[in-house]
């Protein structure tokens, strides 16, 4: 009996090693370029993180999932214990467009320590054009990051009217209507306006909304520099309904980028203005916001100070009013007004200039060292070249009310000379997420990621999923941070470990590899 019950345990336990033997043969073999293992995965739209294996083969995402009942075999493993993964981020405010046409520049690196993978260009009503053309000239040089494009307003605008300021006809309208349509049969996503600079403040809201119905027609987005942030000319509550208005009437999804409170006489209108665009929510109109996480604004002087009817024209149109007895003075008047509403000439620090003697000083003191006033100081800066400034003239509370907003993205602004073009997504993470616990660190990566996809209809980006694109990025969760200040913009963010953008690694353990693996994305 003994022996038998033996022999039955030896015949069990074999049955067992065979069976075991048998399942891990059966496994189904998995053959990928990349596999990912052992990290933190946000997947751009739920708000738990799971601990899940990520392949990549080619430029796609073609399994997400348990390791357990599978046989990978991957010519590169990444072992990402202690780093969180999340879908590339998405930047839909960069101001990107010289740097990529550059040879030099269209590594889009300041993007890419921020774990950008696709950033937008055309804001603020100016784009390159036309677009057919520069988008073959950026596939050809290769670019580092993806590229949407949007056509820009105001250098449509351009085209038709020059710089005038002048209303626009019927046929002029029409004209403009015809150079959008053929921008976006080129691939354009949509259509952006900069409605409080030159020429874009010079057109009224019929014209905009006659050039968006455009956009509708096509399935594509707007997206608006307001025509006020502050209290300049209409008014911050008046811009922001009528680029509601806009969104009703052309039937179209409406974004506004880097919505703020611009000025002290417009502080603490977040409350005011959150409740119009949860109101408009109501009534099915599709309004978003990109906002970047810092205090100061940036622009150049002039369409920071400069009256707009001053600048109709061009710059000789400008000077020559301004050295005409019957407008300078007026000029001046209102360019102080400008000015005081910005906090005054001690909050306008100069980040970028020809003479750069100059830069990092404010105005005030750039006056005081000229021994005229602020106001004839802009005018003497001008007239040696473009003069960009930071504005510091947001209050904390309204940049707080905003950033906890599920219809606000993340977005930078670019542009030279202020932080946010180097570290608004890492600061962002490392102030609001880590030091401040704000928002949580889910919120932070959707509203970065798969959120703006959604906004602008991006296809098949922004979300870690089986069958997407391959724009995946490792950060440090502990290391992350930025390190651009307003004395020191052009410092890389740290931090981030892996960048891979259709499949390639484009960062790797926190060293950018050369390779420029972005592509402009077609509508």
């Amino acid at each position: 009996m003994k022996i038998l019950k033996h022999s039955s345990t030896k015949f069990c336990i074999s049955t067992v090693v065979f069976m075991i033997f048998i399942l891990s043969s059966c496994k189904k073999e998995i053959h990928a370029d990349i596999l990912i293992t052992n990290g933190t995965v946000f997947n751009g739209i739920d708000t738990i993180p799971k601990s899940t294996v990520i392949a990549i083969k080619g430029d796609k995402i073609i399994y997400l999932g348990e390791n357990d009942s599978l046989n990978i075999k991957a010519a590169i493993t990444i072992d990402a214990s202690g780093l969180i993964l999340a879908p590339g981020f998405i930047d839909p405010h960069t101001h990107a467009d010289n740097d990529l046409v550059s040879q030099n520049e269209s590594h889009n690196k300041p993007f890419l320590f921020q774990g950008v993978t696709t950033v937008v260009i055309g804001n603020d009503g100016s784009s390159l054009y036309p677009t057919s053309s520069n988008a073959s000239l950026l596939e050809s040089q290769g670019i580092g990051t993806n590229v949407v494009m949007l056509v820009g307003h105001g250098t449509i605008r351009k085209e038709v009217l020059g710089l005038n300021d002048k209303k626009a006809t019927d046929k002029d309208i029409d004209k403009m209507k015809s150079l959008l349509q053929d921008e976006m049969d080129a691939g354009a996503f949509g259509m952006s306006t900069g409605l409080f600079y030159a020429p874009g403040s010079y057109s009224n809201t019929d014209e905009i909304i006659a050039l968006a119905k455009v956009v509708s027609k096509n399935n594509g987005i707007y997206d608006t520099h307001l025509r006020d942030e502050g209290s300049f000319s209409v008014g911050l509550v008046s811009a922001i309904k009528e680029v509601i208005d806009i969104g009703r009437k052309a039937s179209l999804p409406v974004h506004i980028s880097h919505i703020k409170c611009l000025g002290v006489d417009v502080w603490h209108q977040s409350d005011s203005i959150i409740n119009l665009i949860k109101n408009a929510q109501k009534d099915n109109i599709e309004i978003t916001a990109n906002q970047y996480p810092y205090e100061a604004s940036a622009t150049s002087l002039q369409a920071a100070v400069v009256p707009r009817w001053a600048e109709s024209g061009g710059k000789d149109s400008l000077y020559l009013r301004y050295n005409s007895i019957p407008f300078k003075q007026n000029i001046l008047n209102e360019t102080r007004q400008n000015i005081l509403r910005r906090g005054g000439p001690e909050k306008l620090l100069i980040v970028e200039y020809e003479d750069e003697t100059i830069v990092g000083k404010n105005l005030l003191e750039v006056s005081k060292h000229l021994n005229i006033s602020p106001e004839e100081t802009v005018f003497e800066l001008l007239k040696l070249g473009y003069v960009k400034v930071a504005s510091f003239n947001m209050n904390p509370d309204d940049i707080n009310n905003f950033i906890k907003q599920p219809w606000v993205v993340t977005g930078s602004d670019g542009g030279s000379g202020h932080p946010r073009k180097y570290g608004s997504f890492a600061k962002k993470y490392s102030t609001y997420v880590v030091k401040d616990r704000l928002i949580d660190i889910s919120f932070f990566i959707n509203n970065s990621s798969y959120k703006t996809a959604q906004i602008f209809k991006i296809p098949k980006r922004g979300l870690l999923k089986k069958g997407y694109y391959a724009d995946v990025i490792l950060f440090d969760p502990s290391a992350f941070m930025d390190k651009a200040t307003y004395t020191g913009p052009f410092e890389f963010s740290e931090g981030l470990v892996y960048s891979i953008i259709n499949g390639q690694i484009i960062i790797e353990k926190g060293i950018y590899t050369g390779k420029l693996a972005g592509r402009v994305l077609k509508k």
